[in-house]
């Protein structure tokens, strides 16, 4: 009789250190670490460009830490861990909970085939500091805001409680039907992603050391400089959570060394921000898809591919904007104040669907994660459960004079504009011809005239929102 195999199988939660369910699996003598690239089950959520390009890079790292013994599979979870089942004689199967709706009843469909078939199954809170099910009102529904939601936390939280590092297993099972990484075909085609390789480092290792350079370093200014990015202020440590290479609770055990006590508690906020994103999620499953806020399904959303495509190219006039956009193209990311400006264009002055900017995000960013991006979203559009007002627009020529003074960023991003006195910078077009003659700036040629008025469409905006606001009302006192 052949030895019992414990399989554990690796999603979003690619580390070894403070890995529930590889802990678990530690116990047993022989483990067969597996990860599945599941597109099937994904659907309309695949990866994106960006975000594949990651995770290829994420499970190289993992596979070396591994002695190159993780077993790769392509195709649907539930017919890959069928198969394994059948052809070797596996006891016992492990993961760490994903919250994704699609994952979800996924992983429930293959738990109860499992459970079914006489195979122990156990999962584990390996994602979040607060499973979404444990933090409800007194009368035990979800929050809907944030501030009570953290409130909450703070006053139930508990002190986080840490593996310090994993112990690699002494027997691992290799699959001689499993496939190679590269079988995957997770790295664009096109190349596009070739740059990402000097902005970024993906794997276990540097997401410790990204955190430690930033408790160092950048914390120190967090609350303050997290607006301005010109500022190395914050962490970037986005995508490393996103792909599990470093769990929250890390980041809190560590940060419980920090004295410095306000900055520290404005970062803990933001991890805080980060759960709330999964608990809409988890609560609020049409989060990616539908308005939160009913009253936007009346929304006046304007089809313009042109505009859409300027935005995206970062060719639409107002340099701050252009700036983030090309940050994006550039780097796979972009910095968190200007992904609100960059959205508020989108939806406000451009009126155009926020679900179309969620779609660009979730393929150009490395850190895309289907519950803070479309929480976040929804939260620039208003039509989120605990959105920003639909009158909070963000003019990108007063955030970049308030948040990027010198032009720093902007300039980094819009090489064309070095030249251009920051007086003018983020309104070229008021600059006097022999300024943008100095500047070798021809408007319109070198650097796009703004393709909207921005008070006009401010005004615009509001009025569309009234008049979704009116239909709903008027149709809801019809129901």
């Amino acid at each position: 009789m052949t030895q019992a195999i414990t399989v554990m199988w690796f999603e979003q939660d690619l580390r070894l250190c403070d890995n529930p369910a590889l802990t678990a699996a530690l116990s047993e003598s022989h483990i067969m670490p597996i990860f599945i690239l599941d597109e099937e089950s994904a659907g309309m959520h695949q990866q994106g460009y960006a975000s594949r390009w990651w995770l290829h890079q994420s499970l190289s790292q993992l596979n070396k830490r591994l002695n190159g013994q993780l077993n790769f599979y392509k195709g649907d979870a539930n017919s890959v861990i069928d198969d394994l089942t059948k052809r070797l004689n596996i006891s016992k199967v492990y993961w760490n909970r994903r919250y994704e709706p699609w994952r979800i009843s996924r992983d429930t469909k293959i738990k109860k085939t499992l459970i079914d078939r006489g195979i122990k199954v156990a999962s584990f809170n390996g994602t979040l500091l607060n499973e979404p099910w444990t933090i409800l009102k007194k009368d035990q529904t979800p929050y809907k805001v944030f501030t009570p939601y953290h409130r909450k936390i703070v006053q139930t939280g508990k002190e986080p409680n840490t593996v310090s590092s994993a112990i690699l297993p002494n027997a691992m099972v290799c699959d001689e039907q499993a496939i190679l990484l590269e079988k995957l075909s997770l790295l664009p085609k096109h190349g596009w992603d070739n740059k990402f390789h000097e902005h970024w480092k993906p794997g276990e290792a540097e997401a410790h050391s990204k955190l430690q350079r930033f408790l160092n370093k950048g914390l120190t200014n967090y609350k303050d400089g997290r607006d301005f990015p010109a500022l190395k202020s914050t962490s970037t440590l986005s995508p490393h959570l996103h792909f599990g290479e470093i769990s929250p609770r890390q980041i809190s055990s560590c940060l419980l060394s920090v004295s410095d006590d306000n900055n520290r508690e404005h970062f803990t906020r933001e991890l805080h921000w980060r759960e709330f994103s999964y608990y809409l999620l988890y609560h609020w499953p049409d989060l990616p898809r539908n308005n939160l806020k009913k009253a936007f399904d009346h929304f006046p959303w304007k089809s313009d591919p042109t505009n859409l495509m300027l935005w995206q190219k970062g060719l639409t006039g107002y340099p701050l904007v252009d700036a983030g956009m090309r940050e994006l193209w550039q780097t796979g990311f972009m910095h968190n104040r200007v992904r609100m400006i960059t959205a508020s264009f989108l939806v406000k002055n451009l009126l155009i669907d926020w679900r179309l900017g969620a779609q660009w995000f979730w393929d150009c960013l490395v850190d895309a994660d289907l519950a803070s991006n479309s929480a976040s979203w929804q939260w620039v559009a208003g039509s989120g459960t605990d959105a920003s007002p639909y009158f909070r627009i963000f003019n990108p020529i007063t955030q970049g004079e308030k948040f990027d003074p010198d032009g720093a960023y902007t300039k980094q991003y819009l090489p064309e504009l070095k030249d251009l006195p920051t007086k003018y910078l983020y309104r070229p077009w008021e600059a006097p011809s022999e300024v943008l003659k100095n500047a070798n700036i021809t408007l319109g040629e070198t650097y796009p005239l703004p393709i909207v008025d921005i008070k006009a469409t401010r005004e615009r905006a509001l009025n569309a929102y009234k008049q979704a606001l009116q239909t709903f009302n008027s149709y809801s006192s019809q129901i």
